[in-house]
């Protein structure tokens, strides 16, 4: 006598949780590294703000207050960037897309003179339109 098989009717879903504990290890290491950048003290201004195309991650290099540069593209963006490093770097993406956006954020106490060096740093590098960035100024403000 031949015997039946009985057909089950019933989804496995252990790979699937397996899969869902791997993103979610994934996602938990990975969430951290992506809040990159120096903290400096912007000045406040009413500036209109730049149209910047929602799928282009803006380049933004950061002067902190002692004149050290870090670059939001660097490997380590939080580390800061010969000045080499930077010039090859923001060439190489802006020879990729052209239209990305470049910044330049610098704390309020950096000396304008840095922030010159930094732009020109920028514009040695291809670098054609840089916008400068800034806090919003409070409605009730004087200027």
């Amino acid at each position: 006598m031949r015997q039946r098989r009985r057909v089950l009717g019933e989804i496995n879903i252990v790979p699937y949780i397996d899969v869902m504990l791997v993103l979610l290890v994934i996602f938990m290491i990975t969430a951290p590294l992506l809040q990159e950048g120096v903290h400096v003290r912007l000045p406040r201004a009413s500036a209109k703000p730049l149209v910047v195309h929602a799928n282009l991650t803006p380049i933004v290099l950061t002067v902190d207050r002692d004149g050290h540069l870090f670059l939001n593209i660097s490997a380590h963006p939080t580390r800061p960037v010969a000045h080499r490093v930077i010039e090859a770097l923001v060439a190489a993406v802006l020879r990729h897309d052209p239209e990305t956006p470049v910044l330049v954020k610098a704390d309020q106490r950096t000396p304008y003179g840095r922030v010159i060096q930094a732009m020109v740093l920028l514009q040695h590098s291809g670098a054609h339109g840089i916008g400068l960035m800034t806090r919003p100024r409070p409605l009730n403000a004087h200027p």
